[in-house]
C-alpha cells in the first residue's frame, strides 16, 4: 500500500558528472536532500575530475525530448531546474517542452564554463538561450559572470554593463526574476543580489569562505526550485536556498586532488550551523 504522503517532485535538465559534485548529481542530492523526489533528464555526458572538465557529449535531442516526455506525462511536476544544456539543439527542445507547463516554475542555471574555465556554451547557444528560453525563465541564478557575458551588447565593443543593468536586461528578456551571485567578485563578502523589473528585491552577504568549491552553483539553483517546489514565493525561497547553499560550502569536504565538494546532508551531520548577515 502507498504512502499517502506524496513530495514535490521537481524535474531538472542537467549534464552528468562523474565526480558527484556538479551537474545531474548535485542536483539530485540537493533536492532529496530538501525534501523533493528529484527527476532527471540528462543532456549531456562529461568527462570530468574535481580539477576540471575534460570533455562533453551533448546527448541527441531527441532522447532529451522523449526522456522528459515520458515523465511529465507520467508525474505533476512542481518546478523545472535546467543546468547545462549541451548544445544548441537541446536549447530549442527544452524551450519546447517547457512551454507545455507555463504554470510550472523554471529555474535557469546558465552554465556558460567550468568552474576551471572551460567553455560549456557557444555563442549561438547562448543566443539561443536569450531567445527561447530566458522569456519562460522564473528565475535565473548566473554568477557574475555569467550575467556579464548572456547581457553583452555584442553590436556595441564598448558595452561593459555593470551587474544591475546586466540583470535589468535579462529581465527585459521576459524572465521574472535575476539572482546574480558574486563569488566571483573581488569583494570582502560574497554578495547576491535579487533583482526584478521593480529593481533590487533583496541583497544577501555571505562569510566568503576559503577554497573552491565544485558544484556550488548547480545547488543553488536545485535549492531554490526545491524551496519553491515547497511552497515559498521567490524572494522568500532565494533567501532559504542560499542558507542551505552556504552551509554545503561550510561543510565541504575534499574527496580528489582539485575542487571541495558541497555537503549537500550537512543536516545529517550534526554539526552547528552557521549564520549570514541580511542587508
Amino acid at each position: 500500500m502507498a504512502s499517502p504522503f506524496l513530495p514535490p517532485i521537481v524535474l531538472a535538465f542537467a549534464a552528468t558528472d562523474p565526480t558527484g559534485g556538479a551537474g545531474v548529481q548535485a542536483d539530485l542530492l540537493t533536492l532529496s536532500s530538501m525534501g523533493c523526489h528529484a527527476l532527471s533528464v540528462v543532456t549531456a555526458i562529461t568527462v570530468q575530475d574535481t580539477a576540471g572538465v575534460e570533455n562533453l557529449q551533448a546527448v541527441d535531442s531527441d532522447w532529451v525530448a522523449d526522456q522528459a516526455r515520458l515523465v511529465l506525462e507520467d508525474m505533476q511536476v512542481a518546478a523545472f531546474k535546467i543546468g547545462l544544456i549541451g548544445s544548441i539543439e537541446n536549447v530549442a527542445v527544452i524551450a519546447e517542452v517547457v512551454s507545455d507547463y507555463p504554470d510550472v516554475p523554471l529555474i535557469f542555471d546558465p552554465v556558460l564554463s567550468s568552474g576551471r574555465g572551460e567553455e560549456l556554451a557557444t555563442e549561438d547557444m547562448i543566443s539561443a538561450m536569450r531567445e527561447l528560453l530566458i522569456p519562460q525563465t522564473t528565475l535565473i541564478t548566473p554568477n557574475s559572470l555569467e550575467a556579464r557575458r548572456l547581457a553583452l551588447d555584442d553590436s556595441n565593443e564598448n558595452d561593459d554593463p555593470d551587474l544591475g543593468e546586466c540583470a535589468l536586461r535579462l529581465l527585459n528578456l521576459g524572465c521574472e526574476y535575476v539572482l546574480v551571485t558574486g563569488a566571483h567578485e573581488n569583494t570582502a563578502q560574497v554578495v547576491n543580489t535579487l533583482y526584478d523589473q521593480q529593481g533590487v528585491v533583496r541583497t544577501d552577504s555571505w562569510q566568503r569562505l576559503p577554497g573552491i568549491f565544485h558544484g556550488s552553483g548547480c545547488t543553488l539553483a536545485s535549492a531554490v526550485a526545491a524551496t519553491i517546489a515547497n511552497g515559498l514565493g521567490v524572494p522568500e525561497a532565494v533567501r532559504d536556498a542560499q542558507e542551505f547553499t552556504w552551509q554545503t560550502l561550510k561543510f565541504a569536504y575534499r574527496t580528489g586532488m582539485g575542487q571541495l565538494i558541497p555537503d549537500r546532508l550537512f543536516w545529517a551531520r550534526e554539526e552547528e550551523p552557521g549564520d549570514a548577515q541580511d542587508n
